[in-house]
């Protein structure tokens, strides 16, 4: 017998550190989702007041204050970022609702055509299939196989897609450019020609080859190439996706008031389980014990889940004001950031390194130079002269875009070169080590990077 309540309460505790450890690495928003499904199975939780309003202000203040100081050379950069992109969406929005999807607005087209039940109803399924970026990937034997119907009616169905707008709904990438320069009504041999052939060379930016297979000049594949930088891959990023509701909401904002860098948590951090005080008032009345042992153990359960949230934000402050200390160069002037590992932080707060891990994991940080996955702040290194003997991987990346940045376009740097920059500067790296980096930059080698003319 006491060998089974020794085995129960070693199982409940068991329980209890699984669910310690799985809410310690919830999301703000997994954490609200999960209390809110909570409640709906353990009447012990009211939801009332779960996020105090007191603290809630307090930190919309605190923001207004930090915003009041924030300085005006980035307010700039910021306001000019955007209006870019405003132009851009707005050039790209003409013709279409604010938050119309793709599909949405292909099937508002549909009411021109004259189109049976069953055409009408196989064309909204094609519809329903495209992607987000504009491509038709089904099968069209499927289609046809799913419905019945011959090969020839889903081919005139695809045709009436793409000849609606927006132009370039199609197959693959070759079809989507080629539908594009047949809307413009543009006779362009050339264009086509390398468009079906020579687009993996184009990609490559080899077009001296191109000019070599084709037998024209290196002028004549420039000017298709131009032409063929003005069409659009991707017919349906325009359009609203109901991705775009995914925002990312940080769990903590880093502002910097009267020389001192403050952490102000969001307020999902704020979660709190409330005891629902009515309920417990049963435990004290003269009722069964069946009702008083489910009270208790749903008590039990609210008190239980109440604490690990409360460790939760204690865990995340205590990690993110660390990252903050080790990191304060990088919150000073948006770079610089230092080698850093979890057991860094997990030594200077007396924990294990798979705790950091579990409270950082999918969390966020808005500071003055943006908001970072806090696992950002992490990084690698490489060996260097300077720094103590290393430097942040993510810093000889920065370095890396700087030196290609700064390169003649007609004449780009080989890896080898790149290298050999990094080595004049102290750090210690190889060529291959300087392609991968490279290549996490999304920056081509040399030979696609070369301007021509």
């Amino acid at each position: 017998m006491e060998l089974q309540v020794k085995m129960s309460q070693q199982m409940n505790m068991s329980q209890r550190m699984i669910q310690s450890i799985q809410i310690l690495q919830m999301t703000g928003q997994e954490l609200e989702t999960y209390v809110k499904d909570l409640a709906m199975e353990n009447p012990m939780i009211d939801l009332e007041n779960m996020f105090p309003p007191a603290t809630r202000e307090d930190d919309i203040r605190r923001k207004l204050e930090w915003l009041e100081q924030m300085n005006e050379e980035n307010r700039v950069y910021y306001n000019q970022e955007y209006e870019e992109n405003v132009e851009t969406d707005i050039l790209s929005s003409i013709g279409k609702d604010e938050d119309e999807d793709l599909q949405e607005y292909l099937l508002s087209q549909l009411l021109i055509y004259d189109l049976d039940l069953l055409e009408h109803t196989v064309i909204t399924y094609m519809i329903e299939c495209i992607d987000q970026k504009g491509y038709f990937t089904l099968p069209l034997d499927e289609v046809c196989q799913h419905f019945q119907i011959e090969k020839k009616l889903a081919e005139k169905l695809l045709h009436i897609i793409q000849g609606m707008e927006p132009a370039g709904i199609a197959r693959d990438l070759r079809e989507c450019l080629l539908l594009q320069l047949d809307r413009r009504q543009m006779d362009e041999p050339e264009a086509r020609l390398i468009i079906h052939q020579y687009l993996d060379l184009l990609g490559k930016n080899q077009m001296d080859k191109i000019a070599k297979k084709l037998g024209i000049s290196l002028e004549e594949v420039i000017k298709v190439y131009e032409l063929i930088q003005s069409l659009n891959p991707k017919p349906g990023n325009s359009f609203y996706t109901r991705e775009m509701l995914s925002y990312i909401i940080p769990d903590i904002t880093i502002v910097k008031l009267s020389g001192y860098y403050e952490i102000l948590p969001n307020e999902y951090m704020y979660a709190r389980v409330n005891i629902n005080m009515p309920y417990c008032d049963l435990l004290k009345k003269e009722t069964d014990q069946e009702t008083k042992d489910y009270v208790q153990s749903k008590l039990k359960q609210a008190q239980w889940v109440r604490d690990c949230i409360s460790q939760r934000y204690t865990t995340m402050i205590r990690v993110v004001k660390c990252i903050v200390d080790l990191q304060e160069e990088f919150f000073a002037c948006g770079k610089g950031l230092r080698l850093m590992c979890l057991s860094d932080v997990a030594d200077r707060l007396d924990v294990h390194a798979s705790t950091v891990s579990r409270a950082v994991q999918g969390k966020y940080l808005q500071c003055t130079w943006g908001v970072y996955p806090l696992n950002y702040f992490f990084t690698k290194g490489v060996e260097s002269s300077e720094d103590n003997g290393q430097v942040a991987a993510v810093g000889v990346q920065a370095r890396i875009k700087e030196i290609v940045a700064a390169e003649d376009k007609k004449k780009p740097l080989r890896d080898q070169k790149i290298t050999e920059k990094l080595m004049a500067e102290g750090i210690k790296i190889s060529r291959r080590t300087v392609a991968k980096y490279r290549d996490a930059c999304g920056i081509r080698d040399a030979g696609g990077r070369k301007k021509f003319g």
